[in-house]
């Protein structure tokens, strides 16, 4: 039955896939057709991916290594779904303007955590500056840890960590060391009581130099945290 109505509201409600702008076949997929999510790199175990940043380093054996990048972040470990292009690209984008995750990001997010294994006590999203909130008017990152929360059977924490420096819109054009630079300082905690002696997940939709995570992380562990692990949707390459 699930499938007779989610074909009769692809044919009624038809939705262009936001990859390559052909139809998509199920709303089931979310932002992308099916074709789109095939060619999307979802990290399956058989990578050589970064120990620590979750750094796409090559198709190889599974086999851990360091990209040498992320030695002096604050946080232990990252993960993602997969490598920020087509489907996962698309997928991100959409969740900036609808606050919904597709049943199959949800069917990756529960096999990725599952997978890897994470234990924690804590979930939190990377918060938004208040500025950057009512303008978007939700955080995308807080419906992405509402679920994680959910899967990993963690507390979820939102309004635990403040951020509170607004971001820069041309972050993306920033070289390393220059984002760096833009979050330094920009986190505070509210509740320390909420970390001390915990293990923190860390919750965003993509992750591209790791500087907004790590410092999130260090000023964690600055009130209490024993580890902070990242989790996010994407991969930047």
């Amino acid at each position: 039955m699930t499938r007779i109505v989610d074909s009769l509201l692809t044919l009624i409600y038809p939705s262009a896939c936001g990859a390559c702008g052909e139809s998509i076949e199920s709303h089931q997929l979310g932002a992308a057709c099916h074709a789109c999510w095939k060619s999307t790199r979802i990290f399956t175990g058989s990578e050589t991916l970064c120990s620590k940043c979750g750094a796409f380093l090559g198709d190889g054996n599974g086999q851990a290594a360091r990209c040498g990048r992320c030695a002096d972040h604050d946080y232990d470990a990252a993960c993602a779904l997969g490598i920020y292009e087509l489907a996962l690209a698309a997928s991100v984008l959409q969740l900036k303007h609808s606050a919904r995750l597709s049943p199959f990001l949800k069917h990756l997010i529960i096999s990725r955590l599952q997978n890897s294994l994470i234990s924690v006590d804590v979930v939190l999203p990377v918060p938004l500056s208040a500025r950057r909130r009512i303008e978007r008017g939700f955080n995308q990152a807080e419906t992405i840890g509402e679920y994680a929360a959910r899967v990993v059977r963690a507390e979820y924490k939102a309004d635990s960590l403040r951020r509170k420096l607004h971001a820069d819109r041309n972050r993306a054009m920033m070289d390393r060391k220059a984002r760096e630079l833009s979050v330094r300082n920009a986190f505070e905690v509210i509740k320390p009581d909420d970390f001390r002696g915990k293990t923190v997940l860390i919750v965003d939709d993509v992750l591209t130099s790791g500087a907004t995570v790590s410092a999130c992380a260090k000023v964690l562990k600055k009130n209490g945290a024993t580890s902070v692990t990242v989790f996010t949707l994407a991969r930047a390459v």
